[in-house]
């Protein structure tokens, strides 16, 4: 297999895992609020490890550490000013609570597809520095996605839209992980040498997504079930990495 095939294919399958997530709500119904905030955090915790003790390191082992410095600050300004943009979009919500409800719906969508683009990126990314790094992003990509799709599906589902359209919807979302994924290979291939930029950049845009919109969302209302969910998820993932490094 190609590498511009088996990135495309590892980052379609972390993107799909949305559409599950978005399936399990359509068989089963709405998650408890504690299960969906330990989720969340417990996401945010994956990824939080895969910055600090995989993405961070590596690009600084690479260096140099102007590359590092100037791609952490890109990738944080670039969500910073995408989560402005998507918050600022978009009339009042209508009164009626069936389209309030299938427009928080298309929002949360909305929002999902634009991290998605940095998240392919940071798995392109990650496979070009190492396999196992790769592989490492696509399983925190995929558990942090699967909590998201079941937070797209929840209010479209309340709001009675037909099944297969909320399905459609979450397929579509999915595909903008691959295509942030052939993004990344694309810009790697074009500029020489920007490999520890690359990867700073990811581990930027994760940064933020986790302290900005995860850990916040899933500390509303259960803050002791995100705190578990959270430090669980950190403590197992840096765990697993360091074991799979030995």
């Amino acid at each position: 297999m190609s590498k511009i095939a088996e990135i495309l294919w590892i980052s379609t399958i972390a993107g799909l895992a949305t559409t599950l997530g978005s399936i399990a709500v359509l068989i089963f119904g709405k998650p408890q609020e504690r299960v969906l905030a330990a989720l969340l955090a417990g996401a945010g915790g994956v990824m939080l490890a895969v910055v600090s003790v995989d993405l961070i390191p590596t690009a600084w082992q690479i260096g140099p550490l102007q590359q590092v410095i100037l791609g952490l600050g890109f990738g944080l300004l670039f969500m910073y000013l995408a989560d402005r943009r998507l918050n600022a979009a978009g009339p009042a919500l209508p009164l009626n609570r069936r389209q309030r409800l299938k427009r928080i719906g298309l929002l949360v969508a909305s929002g999902i597809a634009l991290h998605d683009l940095p998240e392919g990126m940071a798995i392109a990314v990650g496979q070009e520095a190492t396999h196992e790094l790769g592989l490492l992003i696509a399983f925190a990509i995929a558990i942090h996605n699967f909590p998201e799709g079941m937070a797209t599906a929840t209010p479209l589902k309340m709001a009675r839209i037909r099944w297969w359209k909320i399905l459609l919807l979450n397929i579509g979302i999915a595909l903008f992980t691959p295509f942030g994924a052939l993004l990344g290979f694309m810009a790697l291939d074009r500029v020489q040498d920007s490999l520890a930029f690359f990867l700073a950049l990811a581990a930027g845009a994760m940064a933020f997504l986790v302290f900005a919109e995860l850990w916040p969302l899933s500390r509303e209302r259960h803050p002791r079930y995100a705190l578990l969910g959270g430090t669980i998820g950190f403590v197992l993932f840096v765990l697993f990495s360091l074991f799979h490094g030995t």
